[in-house]
């Protein structure tokens, strides 16, 4: 792992060198900006220090306990600890320090405190230059009842539903089966996908509408909720807009955004695909008429439903902040949306005009942004945490770009959301761009933690997608074809053994036989044969054991057969060369490099190869479990990350079927449900509510079962 002085080295050098000067500005009654604190972490608080530093502005960061070794903590010179996790959201404490520190603004990223006008009034109150909107335009949009009566009366299309103040659940449930189901219940202050359902029947409307109240008053301190009509093939479609002080608002470009799990995004493009452009031009056209509505200043984003079967487009909210996906806008437009938030702050007026931009997005081709995050989509793409022990990106270019807040070695907490970096890319034709982001993600290797990658790469392969037949419905919709099992070639798990064998004699002065059960030399075989047991990691059935026999023949030489679940392949006296976390094979038929990395407690591989990640258990023989006495545990239920028990939905003494819900559990800020993986009877329910949990913490008991 890299040394302090290494990773803090590694931290500057992603803000470019700089002297201090001032943004100078062409209009009389800008202020020039010197000094900026960044309320916020991640990339997105290096982000913004990129483009400060770029502009001679001093960069003061915060963090927090889990973040002290954090990339942009370490970024800074001028950097405070705000102590516990939460403390993000501690206006007071952060507008203190931006005071202490001699700061002259304050610019708060996207999520925590972005979008609350109380803070951003508090900023303008202590003399604070708040980069983004006036609080009356976060106020006005931030409510999205009230934000749709002000749409409304400037003319933009809304979604039929109740917006009012009566959160009696009996008065939603009857105002629901006026608009009619299937409905969306949505916070008002919510944002991110929390606080939101969807809900197809009137029998799942109160337990439904609890949940996201639950969701709402964790994520935002509100549980108010609206309810509206939910359409059944939508697609995401927003409008980046800008304006400044002067009464210009500009529209530069819509993004589509319809790839997306739990309604939180993982796959942007700008422009839209199959949108016809007289459509592209009103919503362009209605966005404008939102900012303008509320007075707006700087960066916002206006989100429209489009309905794909009626070509209808309804607003759904605006973002008063930086979108994470501004980075395709960038690409399409060519230029730095956060530099243009610190210009219009200092009181310039905007850079460009519309018909420029326009003609700009015309002549730049297209773009993709694909978001990293730490999840299992095998799992309902349940959040994951932990140590990055090992990480490789694809290279840099004019037409690939990563916006990344993680380094190997770097630990993802579960205090905060999971993603890990975004990955853009452009190229003169979608067909081009969806290529290119393929061949990036590719090129990603993450271990250490479960991520959405392989998910990416077959979404890029997905004809449908493909051809923009796009939905917010679309992983639902091709969830078969998404998730299907690819099996894993005989020669990964060839290398596998092959790099456990070389391993082996790397680390036991050129002996190549071992004394555990993996690998052991067994029975009559020939002195130099060596027996390796996988298993392909997977959450469907017990996958079964692949069998590897390795035999050496000469000097880097093996003859190597892989039998077992449909496999019966052999090599004979092929090549084999090593490196450090490498096997580069020479098989009668091709040549394959792989890099292979082995879990902290060695029982678990990960293979990169030809742009496939494969993860493989080493699997224990039979025999050898039976002579320990090993017997599997069905009786217990784990908690499968860093947690805290919201509520146990079961009691003690309860009979439960399979896939029942017995625990919500919180964690990166979304709650989860964990279901019963059989029918039993409850025993024991370990945690109570509030309770934090480790992963792995048993936190519920069953009664044990008779064997059979």
């Amino acid at each position: 792992m890299p040394s302090l002085t290494a990773r803090r080295a590694f931290a500057r050098a992603i803000l470019a060198p700089h002297t201090r000067r001032p943004i100078y500005t062409s209009s009389s009654s800008s202020s020039p900006i010197t000094s900026v604190l960044i309320a916020n972490r991640g990339e997105i608080a290096l982000r913004v220090g990129r483009t400060a530093a770029a502009l001679g502005v001093r960069c003061t960061t915060i963090y927090t306990d889990p973040d002290a070794q954090s990339q942009h903590a370490l970024s800074s010179p001028f950097s405070v600890n705000l102590g516990e996790p939460s403390a993000y959201l501690d206006g007071e404490r952060i507008i203190s320090v931006a005071k202490a520190q001699g700061c002259q603004a304050l610019h708060p990223g996207y999520g925590f405190l972005s979008e609350n006008s109380a803070f951003a009034k508090r900023c303008v109150e202590e003399g604070l230059v708040f980069i983004g909107p006036p609080w009356k335009a976060i106020e006005a949009m931030g409510n999205k009842s009230r934000s749709k009566d002000i749409m409304i009366e400037a003319g933009v299309p809304c979604i039929p539903g109740y917006h009012g103040a009566n959160q009696d659940p009996n008065y939603l449930l009857e105002e629901a089966k006026k608009i009619g189901f299937p409905v969306l219940v949505k916070a008002v202050r919510g944002g991110g996908g929390k606080g939101m359902r969807v809900v197809q029947t009137e029998q799942d409307f109160l337990d439904k509408l609890e949940s996201a109240k639950s969701e709402g008053r964790n994520s935002f301190g509100d549980d108010e909720m609206l309810v509206e009509k939910y359409i059944t093939t939508p697609r995401h479609i927003e409008v980046q807009v800008f304006a400044d002080k002067y009464g210009n608002a500009v529209a530069l470009g819509e993004r589509d955004c319809s790839l997306q799990r739990r309604h939180q995004k993982i796959l942007e493009e700008a422009p839209a695909p199959n949108l016809e452009n007289h459509i592209r031009q009103d919503l362009w056209e209605k966005a404008r008429a939102a900012a303008l509505a509320v007075a707006y200043e700087g960066a916002g984003t206006v989100e429209f439903i489009f309905d794909n079967d009626t070509k209808e487009f309804f607003f759904m909210e605006m973002n008063t902040r930086l979108q994470v996906e501004h980075p395709v806008t960038e690409a399409v437009t060519g230029e730095d949306l956060v530099s243009w938030q610190f210009k219009v702050a200092a009181g310039e007026p905007l850079p460009l005009d519309q018909e420029t931009i326009a003609q700009r997005i015309n002549e730049r081709g297209w773009a993709l942004e694909a978001r990293i995050y730490a999840e299992n989509p095998r799992q309902d793409f349940m959040p994951d945490s932990g140590k990055l022990i090992h990480l490789q990106t694809p290279h840099p270019s004019d037409s690939v770009r990563i916006d990344a807040g993680f380094i190997a070695g770097d630990t993802v907490s579960s205090a905060y959301d999971g993603m890990i970096a975004k990955l853009i890319v452009n190229g003169p034709t979608r067909e081009i761009a969806i290529r290119k982001l393929y061949s990036a993600l590719q090129d990603y290797e993450v271990v250490g933690i479960n991520t959405n990658i392989e998910f990416l790469k077959r979404v890029c392969q997905s004809p449908a997608f493909i051809k923009g037949d796009v939905e917010t419905g679309y992983i639902n919709k091709h969830h078969e074809e998404l998730f299907s099992e690819i099996p894993v070639e005989a020669e990964a798990y060839a290398q596998a053994a092959l790099s456990l064998l070389l391993n082996d004699a790397s680390t036991q002065n050129g002996s190549l036989f071992d004394r555990g059960p993996h690998g052991q030399e067994v029975g009559f075989l020939s002195m130099n044969e060596r027996l390796f047991h996988f298993q392909k990691m997977t959450t469907g059935a017990e996958p079964s054991i692949i069998t590897v026999a390795v035999q050496q023949t000469g000097q880097k030489k093996f003859s190597i057969s892989i039998t077992g679940a449909g496999i019966d392949q052999n090599y004979d006296d092929v090549l084999c060369e090593s490196a450090s976390n490498s096997v580069t094979t020479y098989f009668p038929h091709t040549r394959i490099s792989t890099t292979i990395i082995p879990s902290a407690n060695g029982d678990e591989l990960t293979l990169f190869q030809r742009g496939t990640q494969t993860q493989l258990r080493i699997a224990t023989p039979a025999w050898f479990e039976k002579a320990l006495g090993i017997k599997e545990i069905t009786n217990s239920v784990l908690a499968p990350m860093p947690c805290k028990v919201l509520r146990n939905e079961v009691r003690e003494g309860d009979e439960v079927e399979k896939d029942q819900a017995l625990v919500v559990i919180e964690s990166m800020k979304m709650e989860t449900v964990i279901r019963s993986p059989h029918k039993g009877v409850v025993s024991r329910l370990v945690h109570k509510e509030g309770d934090i949990c480790k992963a792995g913490t048993v936190l519920v008991l069953f009664e044990e079962q008779p064997d059979e």
